[in-house]
């Protein structure tokens, strides 16, 4: 957040960049007027309101009635994939760095009822327990110039995907089928990194990390990855003296030694932790290795984090926690989204009012980031 607090006018310069993300995107509108009431909810979230709900944001507009802006949610002909690709152009076309980290990161939405599309009792890492939610899947771009959302994918539980009457009223499409958290986590990654964004490593928490799929199709891309593990977590090692096997992270963790160092500037100062590097095993492409980083916090040495990495063999250490840090930094910015932009403020039902409602979220967003990072360069 301080990437954007720290700057003064951040808000009047995402008001003036609102002009210049949504220029570009009046094709992907069939009329004229969703295009600007389309324009005018963004300025809303981006505005002083208290809440960033229909009513207020028409009356931030000068509607007479919240129905008018409200139909860009649900009503209006625009094609949200569209408007979201041209989000992550833009954004990558100030931001894009070949030392660029794209990032998962997974947000609960607390709901009231059994409406909303998607939401069930589970467990929301927001909460930090298990709530009636809905869950956001996202992916965060970062790089040495700032950090912004670019992508966005509803989690559908089973008890939703094997309810027809339950889909048909909140339309869901047909042909959307139920899909883990790190199926729609690759599902982003792979449309970003088809699209030609700059990343040199993904990374994300233990959800992703653990399930073995999402890394094999990274590995199989030549994509370095950095991605956190359950304790429990039992990958594959070739010891130098002995045959392929399979070992817990936590049990690396007993023989290791380490050296302090920082992932990144937390809201508290420099995130120091001891850090520690296992070779795990050569990759099938030459040049590159699976390892295990553990970082354990200085002053709780009892607590210990495990990461499981795919990098070419002469990265370092430093680079590798580098990386990891980014996971924090989207974090904040997915922090910012809903204390700025009302990410999480939506009264929508439906699945097509949760994507058009998050993808203008992320266009706010974009603007407050951007505005900031051209007017602190």
């Amino acid at each position: 957040m301080a990437m954007v607090d720290g700057v003064p006018g951040a808000v009047a310069a995402a008001a003036s960049e609102v002009v210049t993300l949504v220029s570009g995107l009046r094709e992907h509108f069939r009329r004229d007027a969703a295009h600007r009431h389309a324009v005018a909810y963004v300025e809303g979230l981006l505005g002083e309101v208290e809440r960033k709900n229909g009513w207020q944001l028409a009356e931030y507009g000068g509607y007479q009635h919240p129905r008018t802006i409200q139909r860009v949610l649900d009503r209006s002909v625009w094609d949200a994939e569209a408007v979201r690709d041209d989000l992550r152009d833009q954004v990558i076309e100030e931001l894009g760095d070949e030392d660029g980290v794209l990032v998962v990161d997974e947000t609960g939405f607390l709901k009231h009822g059994t409406k909303s599309c998607g939401v069930a009792r589970q467990y929301s890492g927001t909460a930090g327990r298990i709530e009636n939610c809905q869950i956001g899947v996202f992916l965060g771009y970062a790089s040495p110039k700032g950090r912004a959302g670019i992508d966005r994918a509803l989690y559908l539980p089973c008890e939703w995907a094997d309810a027809q009457e339950r889909r048909t009223e909140a339309g869901v499409p047909e042909a959307t089928a139920f899909h883990t958290k790190p199926w729609l986590a690759l599902d982003m990654i792979e449309r970003a990194l088809d699209a030609g964004v700059p990343a040199r490593w993904v990374v994300g928490d233990s959800v992703d990390g653990n399930d073995g799929n999402l890394r094999r199709a990274l590995e199989a891309r030549g994509q370095a990855d950095a991605l956190a593990v359950k304790c429990t977590e039992q990958p594959t090692t070739w010891p130098p003296d002995g045959p392929p096997g399979q070992v817990a992270v936590a049990d690396v963790a007993a023989v290791l030694e380490s050296e302090s160092l920082s992932c990144g500037d937390g809201a508290q100062g420099e995130r120091l932790y001891d850090w520690a590097y296992v070779p795990l095993r050569p990759a099938l492409a030459d040049g590159w290795v699976h390892a295990v980083v553990i970082h354990r916090s200085i002053a709780a040495p009892d607590e210990l984090a495990y990461y499981l990495v795919y990098a070419p063999t002469d990265t370092s250490v430093r680079d590798i926690v580098q990386a990891i840090g980014a996971r924090w930094t989207i974090e904040e910015v997915f922090k910012l989204a809903k204390q700025r932009v009302g990410l999480d403020e939506y009264e929508v039902r439906s699945w097509t009012g949760w994507y058009r409602r998050t993808t203008l979220a992320l266009l706010a967003l974009a603007a407050l980031v951007l505005g900031a990072a051209r007017g602190s360069g």
